[in-house]
């Protein structure tokens, strides 16, 4: 029957409509405004006392709370404004002090049905809704102080295998230098021929006291230029890579002076794991324990981080770092421990094979470091006034056996939980840091182009979409009408698939859409047009509709097949900006062609199909028929 769909195929589309609805809905949810309370470390959980405090610190400052709840191991905390949320998280996390991390947070009120659906709204970039910024700054002096540490275990490893004795050596503290001391000349002349030849990135320089010989090494400038920047590259690098591990959509992570970085993480849901990943240090030192008669010079003892009473003796000397690091995976032990099998790169399996091979016996040790920001508040004549205190904290989080000669590839146990393992494990694999960071700054990026560009940007959108609207009804009547019910389920469409695809939605990408309405409309015009121009020859109304369909189709097809290639070309070739407006774009036109063929033709069918029909309700002249 002409003009007709087979039953199939109009439930294709309800189908495909109803998914749209579904999954298009969560966007008429916005975002809450709140904090999100998380531990510390890994193997520490928010109970219900802590939220209780974290409640009752707003209500004591006067801060209206929305809703507070535990959610798994962390609380999240809904507040009524942006002003509510800025000023909650000093006071939260004064009040719960440096073994909880507060963080700024967009809590979804998606409806619990929808979720369960995997429904959630579309994620908006940092021109639209903003998002988390930090400003991170790398600890420069560290670095050096952490390259001058490992190059003298390494020196005094060649020393003892070149037999060469010294009676200690140490890194001096605030200064770029090495003290080396020697029990006699000789030897000392032997280790600034040693090391002249091997380290040429040092100025030597001998002294004599009395009975001891001393030998000064100087870092020269250079090198600790370089150090610097490559501290610098390997945290930007680092940065990116833990970026790209938690999924956030077009991060910006760039350089800012000689030893600052600046992170941007649109839409990100959970900004207290984003800022324990992005500032962790998570590196490691493998270190041997030390002898009972080793001198106390060439000693440090470390707690356990899971029972600080609990100390060891270890030897300075570091075998090998985090940096040596290849690759890291979780994993469970023989009694269903959590644990981390790491694989060395070739320096980090030759290190720990050369200090192993003659230590089958004895005890290494796994050592922790993280580096902390704790912050104070105090009111002082009634104004509040911040400190911060960097602090470093080492743990023993395993100490084992050594059974036989270790390699690459061996395993980390002992840890708390299967979070803290797998939080682990991402951070080794994402790459170790170079040198610790701080957070120097925390705050959420209103829109970068100002709210009110924003207002009458979207309002330009909106006016000019009621305007096609009322034209096309005005112009073709109820054709028009079917025009305007087809091109709002467009929209509905592009908004789901740009949800389902969790797309991000940037200013250039509303641009697209409106690029997608305009596409939209021109191919219901051609169709209309092509109808039109049927009936004035006379033919036949369902016959005009027929051909109007079935003629347009083509154009239709060659003009929206031609900008999809260029949008997938925009995608392949652009970033940032650009990349959002080419997806909008590409799925706009993917919708648009379901939408002004399928559609609009399947309730044309429904009002027109199967009956007699004299004439069409389109506008312009028609033929008598």
């Amino acid at each position: 029957m002409l003009n007709k769909y087979p039953l199939w195929k109009n439930l294709v589309i309800l189908v495909a409509l109803a998914i749209g609805f579904v999954y298009a809905l969560p966007n008429l949810f916005p975002d809450d405004y709140a904090i999100q309370i998380t531990g510390a470390r890994s193997s520490t959980d928010v109970s219900e006392r802590i939220l209780e405090r974290a409640v009752g610190a707003l209500e004591a400052a006067g801060i209206e709370v929305k809703q507070s709840s535990l959610q798994g191991r962390d609380a999240l905390i809904r507040l009524r404004s942006s002003e509510a949320q800025v000023r909650a998280r000093p006071i939260v996390q004064n009040a719960l002090g440096s073994d909880y991390l507060v963080a700024l947070n967009m809590a979804a009120s998606t409806p619990g049905w929808l979720r369960s659906l995997g429904a959630g709204p579309m994620k908006l970039g940092l021109d639209l809704r903003g998002g988390v910024h930090f400003l991170l700054e790398v600890d420069m002096e560290t670095a050096v102080q952490q390259r001058l540490e490992a190059m003298s275990g390494q020196i005094k490893r060649e020393l003892r295998e070149q037999r060469i004795r010294y009676r200690g050596g140490d890194v001096i503290e605030g200064e770029p230098k090495i003290d080396l001391t020697f029990r006699s000349e000789e030897d000392r002349d032997k280790a600034f021929d040693l090391i002249r030849d091997n380290y040429n990135q040092f100025l030597l320089e001998e002294t004599t006291d009395g009975e001891t010989f001393e030998l000064i090494l100087t870092m020269s400038e250079a090198e600790i230029q370089s150090i610097r920047d490559y501290a610098i590259e390997q945290n930007l690098t680092t940065i990116r890579n833990r970026v790209n591990e938690l999924g956030v959509a077009e991060p910006l992570v760039q350089r800012q002076g000689g030893n600052r970085i600046i992170v941007e993480l649109p839409g990100v849901q959970d900004t207290a794991q984003a800022k324990r990943v992005l500032g962790a240090t998570a590196n490691l030192e493998f270190r041997l324990e030390a002898r009972q008669d080793a001198a106390s010079g060439d000693v440090e003892t470390f707690s356990f981080r899971d029972n600080p009473n609990r100390t060891a003796r270890l030897q300075r000397d570091v075998i090998a770092t985090g940096d040596n690091v290849a690759n890291a995976q979780q994993a469970f032990d023989q009694n269903g421990q959590p644990q981390v099998n790491i694989t060395m790169d070739s320096v980090g399996g030759d290190l720990m094979s050369r200090a192993t091979r003659t230590a089958v016996g004895r005890r290494m040790a796994v050592v922790f470091i993280e580096y902390k920001t704790e912050t104070d508040q105090k009111v002082v004549n009634g104004e509040v006034i911040t400190t911060e205190e960097r602090v470093v904290e080492k743990g023993i989080i395993s100490l084992a056996t050594i059974q036989s000669m270790l390699g690459a590839s061996f395993r980390i146990t002992g840890l708390d939980s299967i979070p803290e393992a797998a939080e682990l494990a991402l951070l080794l694999r994402a790459g170790a840091l170079a040198a610790p960071m701080y957070f120097v700054q925390e705050r959420t990026i209103g829109p970068s182009l100002g709210q009110a560009n924003i207002d009458a940007g979207m309002m330009s959108v909106a006016l000019g979409f009621a305007l096609v609207l009322i034209y096309m009804a005005l112009y073709y009547r109820m054709f028009g009408i079917v025009a305007n019910i087809a091109l709002s389920l467009n929209l509905m469409l592009l908004i789901a698939c740009m949800s389902i695809l969790s797309a991000t939605l940037t200013l250039p990408g509303i641009a697209g859409i409106v690029l997608t309405v305009g596409m939209a409309v021109d191919a219901n015009v051609l169709i209309f047009e092509r109808i039109k121009e049927e009936l004035r020859a006379g033919v036949a109304p369902q016959l005009a509709i027929n051909a109007g369909y079935s003629r347009a189709f083509v154009s239709i097809f060659d003009a929206n097949i031609t900008t999809l290639l260029v949008a997938v070309i925009l995608f392949a070739m652009g970033s940032g900006p650009v990349k959002g407006f080419a997806v909008t774009l590409s799925l706009g036109i993917l919708t648009s062609m379901f939408s002004g063929l399928m559609v609009s033709r399947s309730i044309v069918n429904f009002i027109y199909g199967g009956r007699k029909v004299r004439k069409l309700s389109i506008g312009g002249k028609q033929a008598n028929v």
